[in-house]
C-alpha cells in the first residue's frame, strides 16, 4: 500500500524485504529518501539501516517508523541517525505530504567528527551495561541465580575500561595477557556467589554481543579504518579476562574442595 501510494505521487520507489537487501541497495545506488520500520524480523533492525544510510549517504532524508514510542531504545541515539521518527499507524497520504515538506526543508547533514571505538565504548558504558543486564535477564540459566543488580554488574565498568585501554595501547592480537586483578577478583566473587564456570562463559558471551551492538549503534560516527581490528582486539581481551576469571574460580574451587 505504501509503495502504490508513493508511486501514484510520482516517487520512484525501491522496495526491499529485509535489512540485508536494504544495505545492499544503499551500497549500490543513491537515494533521496529512506523509509524504514524500526523493528523487523530477521537479523538487524531499522536502526541498522538508518545508520548505514547516514554513513553512506548523509544527505538523504531518513524516516524511521515505529509501532510505539519504544522506551527500551535510546531515542536520542536513533535521532542521531534519522531525521524523524514517525509513530505508526500513519496515514499514507500524510506521510507523502511529510516527505514533500521535509524534502523542501531538508538541509545536508553536518558530518560529525569521527570517534574511535575506545571512546565510544567509554561514552556508552552505562548503555552497554543496561543492555547486558537486559539480555542476562532473559537467560534462564542466569536468572535462576538471584543477585542484586549491583552484584551482577559490578565487574563490568572496570572490564570495559580495560578493553578501551587495550584498544589504545596494546594493539597486538593474542599478545601476552596482561594480568588483571579485577578479572581474578571477579572469578573468586562468582564462586562465592554460587556461579558455575559455564555461567561465567555465558555472561562473557553476552557481553561481547552487547559491545558489538554498541559499535553498531554508532556506525555513523565511528572511525571505520580501525573497526575490524578493534573488534578482533575486543574479542581477544574479553576472552583473556574470562580465562583469568575462570582460572581464579577453579583455583578457589579446588582449594576449598581439598
Amino acid at each position: 500500500m505504501m509503495r502504490e501510494s508513493l508511486d501514484a505521487n510520482n516517487f520512484e520507489v525501491v522496495p526491499v524485504t529485509n535489512v540485508t537487501d536494504a544495505l545492499n541497495q544503499i551500497v549500490a545506488q543513491r537515494f533521496d529518501v529512506l523509509i524504514t520500520d524500526l523493528h523487523m524480523p530477521g537479523p538487524g533492525d531499522g536502526f541498522t539501516v538508518a545508520t548505514a544510510m547516514r554513513h553512506s549517504q548523509p544527505d538523504a532524508l531518513t524516516l524511521v517508523l515505529s509501532g510505539f514510542p519504544d522506551v527500551q531504545e535510546p531515542m536520542t541515539a536513533i535521532l542521531l541517525q534519522a531525521d524523524e521518527v514517525i509513530v505508526k499507524p500513519c496515514d499514507i497520504e500524510q506521510l507523502t505530504e511529510l516527505i514533500r515538506k521535509r524534502m523542501l526543508e531538508h538541509k545536508p547533514s553536518v558530518r560529525r567528527k569521527k570517534e574511535s571505538v575506545a571512546s565510544i565504548l567509554e561514552r556508552d558504558t552505562d548503555i552497554t551495561i543496561q543492555r547486558w543486564l537486559s539480555r542476562v535477564g532473559k537467560t534462564d540459566e542466569l536468572t535462576s541465580h538471584l543477585l542484586p543488580e549491583t552484584d551482577r554488574t559490578g565487574h563490568l565498568p572496570e572490564l570495559i575500561k580495560d578493553i578501551s585501554g587495550r584498544l589504545r595501547e596494546t594493539r597486538v592480537v593474542e599478545a601476552i595477557a596482561r594480568p588483571s586483578h579485577s578479572a581474578v577478583a571477579h572469578g573468586r566473587l562468582r564462586y562465592r556467589q554460587g556461579y558455575t564456570a559455564p555461567m561465567m562463559v555465558q555472561e562473557s558471551r553476552i557481553l561481547q554481543v552487547c559491545l558489538f551492538e554498541t559499535i553498531q549503534r554508532n556506525l555513523g560516527i565511528v572511525d571505520f579504518s580501525l573497526v575490524l581490528p578493534d573488534i578482533i582486539l575486543i574479542a581477544d581481551e574479553v576472552d583473556s579476562q574470562l580465562t583469568q576469571s575462570v582460572e581464579s574460580f577453579l583455583k578457589l574451587q579446588s582449594t576449598i574442595a581439598a
